[in-house]
């Protein structure tokens, strides 16, 4: 029987990555093989040298053709199987390994903004502006909603695949939504959300609609579009100064910068201190703060347990990359803690 693998990966462009997909026919559901692509066609290569390696990773049912066939998301390689420049998964890898023994898991709440040509959904067409954000978000009406249908199909494909999607809801903006994903570990939470995009893409694209991860996709006075990271080891969920350990260590010297930095394009239009946002260049936490660079949740202040959710990280961020820095800035100083 033959088997459609649709082999998805993350490109070179800059400055904000790209899916790509191509189709495999295989005979075996079990064997997943290496594949090539032609890099100079994805920002990843030159075209005298173009040959490109794609190395299965994680893979689920396809939801869309159904039966046996599968979505496979993968690594990028070069031909003598070192990760390719672009493969942020690869960097990854060994700081999750590192600091494994700690159980880091993560939330990511994906906002994303559906647009009709180049202006969002629910603003006129004709050009001018819709009434000011105020019912929109977990509104219910055609007045306050658009674009329900294909969130609703969005949300069944994925739990169709088997991913840890965990919610949706609409968002502040006209035809802004966003749907989470997890609890779950540093390499999976971050499989799953780049499938889990993959498919928003490939269901607007029916609709003939683009699903855009911009940051501010609509100038003015609207809300950006984010990808709020919610973290957590063992240790914090057993206890408080460690929830106040990791908030520190995000804004110990010359941390928030390395962070924003890395966080997606157009961190400086999002990131104004307005809107929910703190400024881009300023460091704060606090409970219950959703004008704070890093918020406690009041029942994890009441709790004195839970999880942290850093703010700062925009809809257009590369998972593998904001899991990286925070694992690797919060579990380092986690660990040096418990030395002491």
């Amino acid at each position: 029987m033959s088997i459609k693998a649709e082999y998805i990966w993350i490109d070179g462009t800059q400055p904000t990555a790209k899916l790509r997909s191509k189709t495999k026919i295989l005979t075996d559901r079990s064997k997943l093989p290496r594949w090539g692509f032609d890099g100079s066609s994805t920002n990843q290569a030159e075209g005298h040298s173009s040959d490109l390696v794609l190395e299965p990773v994680f893979s689920c049912p396809d939801p869309i053709r159904g039966g046996d066939h599968l979505l496979v998301l993968c690594e990028v390689l070069n031909t003598d199987l070192t990760p390719h420049s672009s493969n942020t998964r690869a960097l990854l890898r060994p700081v999750a390994e590192k600091f494994a023994d700690q159980e880091p898991i993560f939330g990511i709440e994906q906002e994303y903004t559906f647009l009709k040509g180049e202006r969002p959904l629910g603003f006129p067409e004709g050009g001018g502006f819709p009434a000011p954000q105020a019912d929109y978000y977990c509104g219910v009406g055609a007045d306050a909603i658009f674009g329900r249908e294909i969130v609703e199909k969005h949300l069944d494909l994925c739990l169709a695949a088997g991913l840890g999607l965990s919610g949706i809801n609409a968002e502040v903006m006209p035809g802004q939504w966003e749907f989470q994903v997890g609890a779950l570990p540093p390499l999976e939470v971050s499989d799953h959300m780049w499938v889990a995009r993959w498919l928003l893409h490939r269901t607007a694209e029916e609709f003939g609609v683009t699903a855009s991860l911009d940051a501010k996709p609509a100038k003015g006075d609207w809300n950006g579009a984010g990808a709020h990271t919610n973290f957590s080891t063992r240790a914090m969920r057993e206890g408080y100064d460690p929830i106040i350990t990791a908030c520190e260590a995000l804004g110990a010297d010359g941390k928030p910068l390395e962070h924003v930095r890395q966080y997606g394009t157009g961190i400086e239009d999002r990131l104004t201190g307005a809107h929910e946002t703190a400024p881009w260049d300023e460091f704060s936490y606090g409970a219950s703060d959703r004008g704070a660079s890093v918020r406690i949740p009041w029942q994890v202040e009441v709790e004195k347990k839970g999880y942290i959710e850093d703010r700062r990280p925009n809809a257009n961020v590369d998972p593998y990359v904001v899991t990286r820095l925070i694992v690797d800035t919060c579990c380092t100083e986690l660990a040096r803690r418990e030395q002491v």
